[in-house]
């Protein structure tokens, strides 16, 4: 273990090579993006490698909810 001989001093300065004086951000820039929502869904390594693009994977998704709301036969 080290000891700490020496205070850490806390500094507010910012460093000279962020220059913030010219300020040519957008404000709102992405709002209407973000008031549209977005549903990303990350797929794990494994499960991904089976789905070529993002069509397969929907496809696959609307298939598995059809057969989700289909009635369940009952045998004999």
């Amino acid at each position: 273990m080290k000891k700490k001989t020496e205070k850490q001093v806390r500094r507010d300065d910012v460093r000279p090579e962020y220059d913030f004086s010219k300020r040519s951000g957008v404000r709102g820039k992405y709002t209407q993006r973000y008031r549209q929502g977005t549903n990303l869904v990350l797929l794990s390594p494994d499960v991904a490698e089976h789905f070529p693009d993002e069509r397969s994977v929907n496809k696959a998704l609307r298939t598995l909810i059809q057969s989700a709301k289909a009635p369940l036969r009952r045998t004999r």
